[in-house]
């Protein structure tokens, strides 16, 4: 099924989205990888605030590339998510309802998506030129020392994502590997 959802959202918003769901992002969304995970874990354990308030908000797992002239962005794909995994029940505990990566995800983060109401998307890899397109503007909002990696605010129209990880625990990942076997085509 395909869905249009604005971004930020809330929880009743992420019960309505199912494992295998088409959806296109239009909104605010946050760009953050290791280096930017990192330090928000770090200014957790220090008392700190976040650079951004998290609660509703969705983080996409992406380091651009440099911008063409006219352009806001370079080539915007994803990165792989499981890196991230470490630091991201803490991020969900504090109210965050969706990632964007590609790959799997650990069990323990499986477990703090369903505990706190949030969403895993995937965003197609080697798509990052396609994927920029969907990017109305970009702004480096946090860390600008770590480069591509800084914490980038993003405007997105339409941006594609696949619904990887529901609400209720639902991997496609998963799913579609049962139902590839029970098909009697592997």
């Amino acid at each position: 099924m395909k869905k249009t959802i604005t971004v930020p959202y809330d929880e009743e918003t992420v019960k309505q989205l199912c494992s295998g769901d088409y959806v296109y992002l239009t909104g605010t969304i946050y760009t953050a990888r290791d280096a930017a995970h990192k330090r928000m874990y770090e200014a957790l354990e220090q008392g700190k605030e976040l650079p951004f308030d998290i609660k509703n908000n969705v983080i996409y797992y992406m380091g651009p590339s440099p911008a063409r002239k006219g352009r806001p962005i370079g080539s915007a794909g994803p990165t792989t998510a499981s890196r991230m995994d470490k630091y991201t029940p803490a991020l969900l505990d504090l109210g965050l309802k969706g990632m964007i990566g590609k790959g799997k995800r650990t069990e323990e983060v499986r477990h703090a998506i369903v505990q706190n109401g949030a969403v895993y998307f995937a965003a197609v890899g080697g798509a990052g030129a396609l994927l920029s397109k969907s990017i109305v503007s970009s702004e480096i909002i946090a860390y600008d020392d770590l480069g591509t990696e800084a914490i980038r605010k993003l405007q997105v129209k339409n941006f594609p994502v696949i619904v990887v990880i529901d609400s209720k625990g639902n991997n496609l990942y998963e799913i579609a590997i049962k139902e590839y076997m029970e098909d009697g085509s592997a």
